[in-house]
Formats: structure tokens, C-alpha cells, sequence
């Protein structure tokens, strides 16, 4: 798959999930659970809910419980949005495995996954500032304004679709080589977290 396919799929995540327009929905997943496109497919799901929950907390008056029960959820999102990228990984690192790494190959600062991560929280960019630029009820300006913002962001999406095919060829001929740290995150977890341990 290139760059262009996971944005396709990316954008029909989005407009499946606003069908309805409910965090609380129930998630299916059209593509078989060994396939490539299922974890991508899984990733923006996950990211297209925690963008409106995101939106939700920001409510002016929203319920102080309310919105620690939704900051849990963001809590437990984030960690999900965090493993589906390392599944990602997973899936490159079996890919790449048999290739032979030239000599000098380097590594790369960014994983391809999480290079994919930027690239499916793109989508929900542009799928949201477009919404802004053709708001009926919004004035010109606000609507001109956005506008320029979405073409900055379509042409985000061409560099980094482009990087990322880039990179990917780079890894398939051994000029770079695929090295995946576990990002470990620690607030999450009773045995690392001060705050929970100490209690």
C-alpha cells in the first residue's frame, strides 16, 4: 500500500464515524483482523473518537464528573492510539525482516508508524477544517481564513504522504533499517506512576 491508500481509507473512517456523530457508537471493522488495513482502519477510528472527545472537554460548562469520566476515557484512548501504533510497527518490522540492510544504513528519528500516526490525525484535520471553510452560518472571513488553513494542510498531506513512501522504500531496499523503541509510557501504570503506587 502507498501513502494515498491510507489516506482514502483514513477518509473513509472519518465520514463512516460522522454518519452517526456519537463517541459512544459501536466500532466494526470491515477489513479481516490479520490484514494490514484493519490496523489502520482500527488506528483512525481510535483517533477520529478521542478528537470529539477532545472537543467535549472543551465545553464551557461542562459537569466537573462529567468531565473526569471523560478524561479517563481520553486517559485509556491515548493508551489504545499508543499500542495500535506499536502494532503497526509490528507489522513493518515482519515485513522488512529478510531485507539485507546495506552497509552505512541508517535509522530514521521516526518510526513509519508513528509517521502514519501524524498522517491519520491529518485526515481528521482536514476533514474538520474543510467543515469550517464551507460553514454556511460562519462570515466570509471566518470562512476565507479556513480556507487558507485547509490548503496548508492538504499540502502537509502530499509531504508527508510523500515522506512516508520515501521511507518505506528506503526500508524494502536496506538503505535504512527499521529499529522500534516501545514508547513505555508510565502515568498509566500503577508500578511507574507515584501518584497510584504511593496510594
Amino acid at each position: 500500500m502507498k501513502a494515498a491508500q491510507y489516506n482514502k481509507l483514513f477518509d473513509e473512517v472519518i465520514k463512516k464515524y460522522h454518519v452517526i456523530d456519537d463517541v459512544d457508537q459501536v466500532f466494526e471493522n470491515p477489513f479481516d483482523s490479520k490484514s494490514f488495513e484493519h490496523l489502520l482502519y482500527r488506528k483512525n477510528w481510535i483517533d477520529t473518537v478521542q478528537w470529539h472527545y477532545e472537543d467535549i472537554i472543551r465545553l464551557p460548562n461542562i459537569d466537573p464528573v462529567e468531565a473526569l469520566v471523560l478524561k479517563r476515557k481520553i486517559d485509556a484512548s491515548n493508551q489504545d492510539r499508543t499500542d495500535m501504533v506499536e502494532y503497526v510497527d509490528s507489522y513493518f518490522l515482519d515485513k522488512f525482516k529478510n531485507v539485507k540492510v546495506k552497509e552505512g544504513a541508517k535509522i530514521n528519528s521516526e518510526t513509519p508508524a508513528w509517521a502514519i500516526d501524524r498522517l491519520s490525525i491529518l485526515a481528521l484535520k482536514i476533514y474538520h477544517m474543510k467543515e469550517e471553510a464551507t460553514r454556511k452560518t460562519a462570515s466570509d472571513e471566518h470562512r476565507a481564513k479556513c480556507q487558507k488553513k485547509l490548503n496548508v494542510l492538504l499540502e502537509q498531506r502530499v509531504d508527508l504522504s510523500t515522506a512516508i513512501d520515501d521511507l518505506l522504500h528506503d526500508f524494502a531496499t536496506g538503505e535504512k533499517y527499521v529499529k522500534v523503541y516501545k514508547q513505555m509510557k508510565m502515568y498509566n501504570d500503577a508500578d511507574t506512576n507515584p501518584m497510584l503506587y504511593k496510594k
